[in-house]
């Protein structure tokens, strides 16, 4: 069984996050959402919070063969433990990609995992910290995360 865990910060979750869910989740039989701490990155929601959150767009979307966990500690050893045999990674530009492959060469190497890149679709280019730039500054963000996401921000 190919066991996909797709690991984020997911600070806030995002439409583009989604959009990988939606193609991994027709890639692999089972998909690990893996809601991590990143220690670059002062968290701003709850990741118990925003992990109901992304379970409720996950069973609006009918996703049934992808599930939420959070995890502390390395990437790998937590997929390895979620039992997933590639990890999934979004891009969103040629910047991510430069990041994330020096990231998937260590990944394999400490792990075996191969890792898998997918595009985060049309609305990829809008970051996490991009919505809560725009939120901060009294924008609607409505386009940019699902409507479950968009309740625990307000």
């Amino acid at each position: 069984m190919r066991i996909g865990f797709y690991a984020g910060s997911f600070d806030p979750f995002t439409e583009g996050h989604l959009h990988v869910v939606k193609t991994a989740a027709g890639i692999c039989e089972k998909i690990v959402i893996g809601i991590g701490i990143n220690p670059n990155k002062v968290g701003r929601y709850d990741k118990d919070i925003m992990k109901v959150a992304i379970e409720k767009v996950l069973e609006r979307e009918k996703l049934s063969n992808v599930i939420v966990v959070s995890y502390d500690g390395l990437t790998t050893d937590a997929a390895i433990e979620n039992g997933a045999t590639i990890l999934i990674s979004g891009l969103r530009n040629v910047m991510d990609y430069d990041y994330k492959e020096i990231l998937a060469q260590v990944n394999q190497e400490v792990s075996g995992m191969d890792t898998i890149y997918i595009r985060a679709g049309s609305l990829g280019s809008v970051s996490s910290s991009l919505v809560m730039d725009l939120l901060k500054a009294g924008k609607d963000v409505s386009a940019y995360v699902p409507m479950e996401v968009l309740e625990i921000l307000k």
